[in-house]
């Protein structure tokens, strides 16, 4: 499995003490990586980095904890200074973190909501590549930056639209960074989860009547794991996605097509 062999690679995953982030950080230390594990509960990041390094540590694997708030500026920073000292390098970045402080129709929608969701998921995750992103292209070795968006930038949205925004936000930035930094042998891509079970959608799968109305929506007829999502990031990452930047790839359990 060479191909998706991350040895002497370095990951910063955000919002990595649970749902996709803590699955994707699992799963690149399981194939050999550095992970850093963050997100604003040092408590959290410390247990979800004991328990990765537990796992892991004999495949070559290593996690450390630096907590930090993806939306402000000096934690951002903190956070790639912290892991450049620490291992001299980030080779894949996964920025996961991602709000939504309303729900309901736009026409309702206040403006300190709005710019919560723009400021952390677009202009925090903008902000964090590019961060990121220069120490890359000056290492000269390539790269790899996977976002975390939604499908629910794919479609209008009567209850997420300043979420959806975001998220459509995040699917040009992939492009447009990839665009910028594929000439340096960076790949930059979406990943647009469909209906997860994380706590984002925890009152839905937890109400056994809505659970089984939208399942019978969905091609697969059931919801997805974090797990799942993660595979698909760790294939991103890996030399097995080499050709592949600029692409916003549906994980939805075929929603997206009906």
């Amino acid at each position: 499995m060479s191909m998706f062999d991350l040895s002497d690679r370095v990951a910063v995953i955000t919002g990595s003490t649970k749902g996709i982030g803590k699955a994707t950080a699992a799963r690149m230390a399981q194939a050999g990586a550095k992970v850093t594990v963050s997100s604003r509960n040092a408590d959290a990041c410390e247990a979800v980095a004991a328990e990765i390094n537990a796992q892991w540590a004999a495949n070559g694997g290593e996690a450390i904890s630096i907590p930090a708030h993806a939306g402000r500026p000096e934690d951002r920073q903190h956070l790639v200074d912290t892991v450049m000292e620490r291992w001299g390098k980030i080779t894949d970045l996964v920025p996961n973190v991602g709000v939504n402080p309303y729900h309901g129709p736009m026409s309702g929608l206040p403006d300190s909501a709005f710019e919560k969701i723009l400021d952390t998921n677009v202009r925090g995750t903008f902000a964090l590549c590019q961060l990121v992103l220069p120490q890359m292209v000056e290492r000269g070795e390539g790269g790899s930056v996977t976002l975390i968006a939604s499908i629910a930038g794919l479609k209008g949205s009567h209850d997420l639209g300043a979420y959806a925004i975001s998220k459509v936000a995040e699917h040009q930035l992939a492009r447009n960074l990839a665009v910028e930094n594929g000439p340096y042998g960076i790949r930059v891509n979406a990943i647009a989860p469909g209906l997860i079970k994380t706590d984002f959608a925890e009152a839905l799968w937890t109400d056994p009547v809505r659970l089984e109305a939208v399942e019978n929506t969905l091609p697969l007829r059931r919801l997805g794991d974090p797990d799942e999502v993660a595979g698909v990031v760790l294939f991103l990452a890996s030399d097995a996605g080499a050709y592949v930047t600029g692409q916003v790839i549906n994980v939805c359990g075929g929603s997206s097509i009906v």
